[in-house]
């Protein structure tokens, strides 16, 4: 099992959603490449992968393995303008 780090923007992404008024829920402490964050907004969850877009975005094994066996909804983003996008697109 490899163990998460959070990536250096998520506290920016957090910080942004939240001004959206979207509640945020860290799941970084889940492991088995579970997404960071669960974000509601509009009375939907919505599942977000936090990646540095200045780094990689590359996902790891784990994240491989759970976003080809996770059935409902889930993104990856690199940023704010993403992070907030995707949940709105996903709650529509």
């Amino acid at each position: 099992m490899t163990f998460k780090r959070v990536d250096s923007n998520q506290t920016k992404v957090v910080k942004a959603l939240r001004a959206e008024g979207m509640t945020v829920q860290h799941l970084h402490d889940v492991h088995g490449g579970c997404p960071d964050l669960l974000v509601g907004y509009k009375g939907k969850n919505v599942l977000l992968e936090i990646k540095d877009g200045e780094k990689s975005w590359k996902l790891t094994p784990d994240q491989i393995i759970w976003h080809h066996n996770w059935q409902g909804q889930v993104a990856v983003v690199t940023g704010i303008d993403g992070a907030v996008q995707a949940v709105k697109d996903a709650v529509k």
